[in-house]
């Protein structure tokens, strides 16, 4: 009856660790899961990438992006790219972005359907730090390094102690656990 206890709480755990990922996805919202886009952005770049859309039969076309701007309300407001790429994945850039919060949709080309919308923020350029020539004389040796950031050279005698210190420390050590194994003697 002792061990069913540890069996009960072990179970009741492996059947919450399973429940958990189910859960987990029922509370994400249905527009996440429904998301065929991914946006990112890179300085003043904005790049989209799709996998859901077809390439038409008549004209070839895989689709357009759009970014729409805050004051851009519907898709053809918005400054439009067609996408480009293979039956794998689709992809579209807008170069020359300004800071701010962008909407992305893409439309595809062979049944007219939104394959996702998404929002992004661009953020204002970091300046770049420049790089300058210097005319200081190059260093001659390498970095001197050594065991624990060591900068001079001890020599053998320096060394020849301190081997004998370890060495007078693993023996005593060794004898002293040697004499602890054996039944004390009166």
């Amino acid at each position: 009856m002792r061990n069913s206890q540890p069996l009960i709480r072990t179970g009741l755990a492996v059947a919450a660790a399973a429940v958990l990922p189910v859960a987990l996805a029922a509370a994400t919202p249905a527009a996440a899961l429904g998301s065929g886009i991914s946006v990112s952005t890179s300085g003043s770049t904005v790049s989209v990438t799709t996998t859901v859309c077809n390439q038409t039969a008549s004209n070839g076309m895989w689709g357009t992006a759009s970014l729409l701007n805050s004051s851009q309300a519907n898709f053809s407001q918005g400054r439009q790219v067609a996408l480009s790429g293979t039956t794998s994945i689709q992809t579209a850039a807008w170069q020359g972005v300004s800071p701010g919060t962008y909407t992305v949709i893409v439309m595809c080309a062979f049944n007219n359907s939104t394959a996702g919308t998404q929002s992004v923020i661009v953020s204002a350029a970091t300046a770049s730090p420049t790089i300058s020539a210097t005319s200081s004389p190059s260093p001659s040796l390498g970095v001197m390094g050594g065991f624990g950031g060591a900068v001079r050279d001890y020599g053998p005698v320096t060394l020849g102690v301190g081997s004998a210190l370890v060495g007078t420390g693993v023996i005593a050590t060794a004898w002293y656990l040697r004499r602890r194994t054996k039944p004390h003697r009166l």
